[in-house]
């Protein structure tokens, strides 16, 4: 029984100072340049350095702005970490896959695992459908022979639902980040307790959570002290 790290990849140059704040708005809705002397997903690459330091595994979703970089692929093959979509136009299968196809076609792996970009409430983004389909999601994942999808309830508790040819979908996740979680119900200390008895995901945001010192705190401990895995 582990932690299965769940890190969505939302911004590509974080959200503060305002500059690059701008520069990952103009990224999302336009486009800039990949640039990492700006700090070009450098809250991805601390808590990749983290993992790896740990040995611990993840899989880290990635948005058509925020791309890996060379960097950031070493990492990734240092790691032993595993790739996804999180996917922003879910209009239909063909956007969704057409996603998917940037996504491996920028990193030369085959991509497994799916996530959604927001869940339902807000629109992010030019590109961005806002409304939160899982049913549809799932569907799409299972046609195109991936292997586990991540959903976005905030309920930890909710167990994985296990379909056919191994596929696998976790409906909900403990999100290290307050203001997604009860946090009277779900304490960091029941993430500990829990993961021993069986697997949960662990959803993360980098730049939110180097931004709150409690909260990276927070994350070291539960790597350095939890087990993590990757679904074969």
């Amino acid at each position: 029984m582990a932690l299965i790290i769940r890190i969505d990849v939302d911004r590509p140059y974080g959200k503060s100072p305002l500059g690059r704040h701008l520069l990952s708005r103009l990224s999302s809705d336009l486009w800039f340049p990949r640039i990492n002397s700006f700090g070009y997903l450098k809250e991805l690459q601390v808590i990749l350095e983290m993992l790896n330091k740990r040995n611990a595994r993840s899989y880290l979703f990635f948005r058509r702005c925020t791309l890996p970089s060379e960097r950031i692929m070493q990492l990734i093959e240092d790691g032993q970490h595993q790739i996804g979509v999180h996917l922003e136009n879910s209009r239909s299968f063909e956007t969704f896959f057409q996603e998917k196809q940037l996504i491996e076609r920028h990193t030369g792996k085959t991509v497994l695992a799916l996530s959604k970009h927001g869940s339902g409430a807000t629109k992010y983004g030019y590109r961005h459908y806002a409304p939160y389909e899982p049913e549809r999601y799932i569907d799409w994942a299972r046609r195109s022979r991936m292997k586990v999808f991540f959903g976005n309830l905030e309920d930890p508790s909710i167990r994985p639902n296990s379909g056919v040819n191994g596929f696998i979908a976790f409906p909900s996740a403990f999100w290290l980040e307050p203001d997604w979680r009860d946090t009277s119900l779900f304490p960091v200390d029941w993430l500990f307790s829990e993961a021993g008895k069986s697997d949960v995901v662990l959803l993360l945001h980098p730049e939110n959570v180097l931004e709150k010192p409690e909260l990276a705190e927070e994350f070291a401990r539960l790597v350095a002290e939890l087990p993590t895995k990757i679904l074969s």
